[in-house]
């Protein structure tokens, strides 16, 4: 019995023992914290690879947003940095730092790379056909001046197979020029460079591009653009310009009338600024004179005015068709142009032959010096082959297109030049009275003169102004540039517009009046004179390493003949009406103005 009441009772006791110590929980929680203990070693795991993942995430957009927030800042430092060089604003050291922080890059907006350069059309051939019915091709520059009237300082031009950004100011023109490079390129005249390929004949500076283009400028600009180079030829030029003067000066005196004591002669003087251009040109160049004052010129050297004036004309229908392409169908337009050039060549060949004969002739006998220090300057020509540096057949190259290059492009500045002079009288007092006391001062040193006479100068460049030779100055930047807040890409062909800029209100003062004293230092300003760009508005020869190669014999050439015409004659013209002008490749007038030339009292 009592085992009985024994067994009945142990089951009770231990569930009150467990109410009373938790025995029976301790052991429960026991095994459950060793069962969960190894469910969370295993969740811990799992959540420390989703925290890693999860920080990476976090990492990846902050990085993502640091470069968000870089891009933005450059965008808006290059656009600061573009504002501040158009309004010459103070410089921003935190600018610098947020372009140095995308590798120096200038970012441009997406707006700004998108927004579309104002056009005249976008289908280049559909415009070739216009330019040729209307005749615009004679009237580019007029032209060009309308189209920046209407669509403001900045436009493209898509003409057959060419496109162009063509721009107007200053300001414009300096960032053109400033992203040219080391080797600044130019549109390739097609024209001449298929005429060299296929006629096998060498390249001259102004085809060439690149390092090769570079290394033979050095080599000419030593010849014809130095000081010491200057020093050398002046004054084979001067003693052309003084012939031409004595020449002008019998012929007014033989053909002349009687006025007042003096004897006057109205002449359409345009072929003897020619031949006087060749004579200069042969003279410092070949180093001998070819007798075009004499009274019965060469056949020789009138067939070269004519080839030079022959090649100019046909070079510009060309610049927009295929050469190769005419050539293979014999195009009368293309057979012209190249006869035109074989005479160039032929012409200079002639010259070239001469000067090596001489040189020998020179060489055996022993006699003389090339430098000019103790015989007479032998010329371009014959500097280069004394020196030996450039190959016979690159001087031919160089030497060919100097003369086809330096007779019409300064004998048609000469005929706006006198014109200018002769239609303002007050004007051309002014000037005569400095040449007059310079000459006297420089006890008749024509160098002295010229230096001493900067309204000369002034005379050269105001008639450039109004006139330029050449429309445009081209260039291909290497660096994406902004223009009028348009993002202009790397190797883009842009024009700097020269005969709009020269008549632009925005950039003279009275444009349309003929001023040699603006260029004079103290002379009247323009309105952007003291503006950014203010170096960018007499561009007639170009600019920079790439400007014309023959600039120094041009101003030289055209300062001295004005200087001993202004000394002599007193110039009038019966109508002062603005003479018409067509563009052939470089700007002339449509016909030649007649001017009057009355000998002064001292002459």
């Amino acid at each position: 019995m009592e085992a009985v009441v024994q067994k009945s009772l142990v089951a009770p006791l231990k569930k009150l023992t467990s109410c009373v110590t938790g025995a029976a929980e301790n052991d429960v929680w026991t095994k459950h914290r060793t069962k969960q203990g190894s469910k969370s070693r295993s969740s811990h795991t799992r959540d420390s690879a989703l925290l890693r993942a999860y920080q990476a995430d976090l990492d990846r957009e902050r990085k993502l947003r640091e470069a968000m927030n870089a891009r933005k800042n450059a965008e808006r430092a290059s656009m600061r940095a573009h504002f501040r060089r158009k309004y010459q604003l103070s410089q921003n050291a935190k600018d610098s730092s947020h372009l140095q922080a995308v590798g120096g890059k200038v970012v441009l907006p997406r707006e700004l790379a998108k927004m579309q350069i104002p056009h005249t059309g976008s289908n280049g051939w559909i415009n070739l056909l216009r330019f040729w019915r209307e005749g615009t091709f004679s009237q580019l520059h007029k032209h060009m001046e309308k189209t920046f009237h209407a669509l403001g300082p900045i436009y493209r031009q898509y003409l057959g197979s060419q496109c162009s950004v063509n721009i107007l100011l200053p300001v414009d023109i300096g960032e053109l020029f400033r992203s040219e490079g080391f080797h600044p390129r130019r549109m390739t005249l097609q024209p001449w460079a298929t005429h060299r390929e296929t006629r096998k004949h060498s390249k001259g500076v102004f085809l060439k591009n690149g390092a090769e283009w570079r290394a033979d400028r050095l080599l000419l600009n030593r010849e014809v653009m130095l000081s010491s180079a200057v020093r050398r030829f002046l004054p084979l030029l001067d003693d052309v310009a003084s012939d031409f003067c004595h020449l002008l000066h019998r012929k007014v005196q033989k053909e002349g009338r009687e006025e007042n004591g003096h004897r006057s002669l109205t002449l359409d003087p345009s072929p003897d600024l020619f031949r006087f251009a060749l004579e200069a040109s042969c003279h410092v160049l070949y180093g001998e004179r070819i007798g075009l004052f004499s009274s019965e010129p060469s056949q020789e050297s009138e067939r070269f005015i004519w080839a030079v004036e022959r090649m100019l004309a046909t070079t510009q229908p060309l610049l927009y068709l295929p050469p190769r392409l005419l050539l293979r169908l014999h195009a009368p337009l293309w057979t012209q142009h190249a006869t035109a050039w074989d005479h160039i060549f032929s012409h200079a060949d002639a010259r070239i032959q001469r000067g090596y004969q001489r040189l020998q002739a020179k060489a055996s006998n022993a006699t003389g010096a090339v430098d000019g220090s103790l015989g007479q300057f032998p010329g371009v020509l014959g500097q280069l082959m004394e020196r030996g540096q450039l190959p016979l057949e690159l001087i031919r190259a160089n030497i060919t297109e100097l003369m086809a290059g330096g007779v019409d492009t300064t004998a048609v500045p000469l005929q706006f030049a006198l014109f200018e002079l002769a239609r303002n009288p007050s004007v051309q007092e002014q000037v005569r009275a400095q040449v007059q006391a310079s000459w006297a001062k420089a006890a008749g040193n024509p160098q002295k003169t010229i230096q001493e006479a900067p309204l000369l100068k002034g005379t050269v460049k105001e008639t450039l102004r109004l006139y330029p030779v050449g429309i445009t100055v081209q260039r291909y930047p290497i660096r994406d540039i902004v223009l009028q807040n348009y993002h202009i890409p790397a190797g883009t062909l842009v024009q700097a517009c020269l005969y709009p800029l020269g008549r632009s209100w925005d950039v003279f003062q009275e444009p349309e009046r003929f001023d040699p004293s603006r260029w004079v230092p103290g002379g009247e300003e323009c309105p952007m004179e003291k503006g950014s760009g203010t170096g960018f508005r007499s561009l007639a020869f170009g600019f920079g390493a790439r400007q014309c190669v023959g600039r120094r014999i041009a101003e030289n050439e055209m300062q001295l003949l004005l200087m001993h015409i202004l000394r002599n004659f007193r110039l009038s013209v019966s109508s002062k009406e603005d003479l018409k002008i067509k563009y052939t490749l470089i700007l002339q007038p449509e016909s030649p103005p007649t001017i009057t030339f009355t000998t002064l009292s001292h002459s």
